[in-house]
């Protein structure tokens, strides 16, 4: 349970300025002001590594607060890190976190959560960009998570993606995929996709990964085995897209991406998540913990919502893969020019 300690030390400020103007009152002297202390809040906002995605989600978390009254320079300080892909970088910042003490813990992407979540059960973490909080032990279950761990997650509409990849390459058979073999978060999704796939009698093939300096390689090992490529929401192929794309923009493979930041970074097209509304949503929760209305532990994680869903189509990649989209897509969709450089 959150101790909000400073809306306690905040209503006893007020009581004994309370008392000391009845005391002045009776003395019959003086200015009689009652001056109110300004809370401010401290928040401890943490973010996994730099990328579109988490760039987004990271100002959709500030902007959220804001529009719940809890703004920067006013009643809030929000202590802003990123670890940088790093897991050492990760355990410092949650124990400076934790000597600050901080009343609130937001944290970008799943290992940033884990490392904040192992550090500690008593101060409220807000997470986003999580695809699955079950998988990654930070609750029990989405709609009571049970512990001091709540958020937004980014399960990616896989299978609408892998229709939409069928719409521009419909003789596809082979679906090629790239993610981190560490990352919880990718683990789920290619898994969701091998099973949408096998329900559409598409093949997967599979590259893994360790660190960015792989991605060449994978991109490269796929020409020549899959029809087009779909690639989910992992932090380190999303921070290397343009690495990605020069490889598979020459070979002629659309790729479709898990989000609409990915697709700005050079993919081809996608009907993905803006990760500055799900980073917009979890303000709010951080929002509505900071003012006691709720608990991580009885607060429902929440999930993209429909009307946040963006269709996105890079016309530079498609124009130079030389490739015709179908015109009520092209309607429907949102165009953007991203050159792979």
């Amino acid at each position: 349970m959150m101790k909000n300690r400073k809306l306690v030390k905040g209503i006893a400020m007020a009581a004994i300025a309370a008392m000391s103007m009845g005391m002045m009152a009776g003395c019959g002297g003086g200015e009689n002001k009652q001056q109110e202390a300004d809370e401010t809040y401290k928040v401890g906002l943490v973010q996994l590594v730099q990328h579109g995605s988490l760039d987004q989600a990271n100002e959709g978390m500030v902007a959220g607060l804001a529009a719940e009254g809890f703004v920067v320079g006013e009643n809030l300080e929000i202590d802003q890190q990123n670890a940088q892909g790093d897991q050492s970088n990760l355990q410092s910042i949650s124990q400076q976190f934790l000597s600050n003490d901080v009343d609130v813990i937001m944290a970008i992407a799943t290992p940033a959560a884990q490392v904040m979540a192992a550090n500690t059960e008593e101060i409220p973490i807000v997470g986003t960009a999580i695809t699955s909080y079950t998988e990654a032990n930070l609750v029990e279950s989405n709609e009571a998570p049970g512990t001091n761990v709540t958020g937004t997650h980014d399960m990616t509409p896989i299978e609408e993606q892998i229709d939409l990849l069928l719409q521009v390459v419909p003789d596809a058979k082979v679906i090629g995929t790239i993610y981190t073999s560490s990352e919880a978060n990718s683990i789920v999704q290619v898994d969701i996709l091998e099973e949408v796939c096998a329900a559409k009698g598409l093949t997967v093939e599979k590259r893994t990964i360790s660190t960015v300096n792989d991605i060449q390689q994978a991109a490269q090992s796929l020409v020549g085995e899959a029809d087009a490529i779909w690639l989910p929401t992992d932090n380190n192929v999303a921070s290397a897209m343009p690495q990605v794309v020069g490889v598979t923009d020459e070979a002629g493979l659309i790729t479709v991406c898990g989000a609409t930041s990915m697709v700005e970074a050079g993919g081809t097209l996608t009907y993905g998540i803006n990760y500055y509304y799900i980073g917009y949503d979890a303000g709010v929760m951080a929002a509505q913990i900071l003012k006691g209305e709720a608990e991580p532990a009885t607060m429902a994680v929440q999930g993209p919502k429909v009307e946040n869903m963006d269709l996105i189509v890079n016309m530079d990649a498609v124009e130079y893969m030389g490739i015709e989209l179908p015109a009520d897509l092209m309607e429907r969709a949102t165009q953007v020019s991203v050159s792979a450089e």
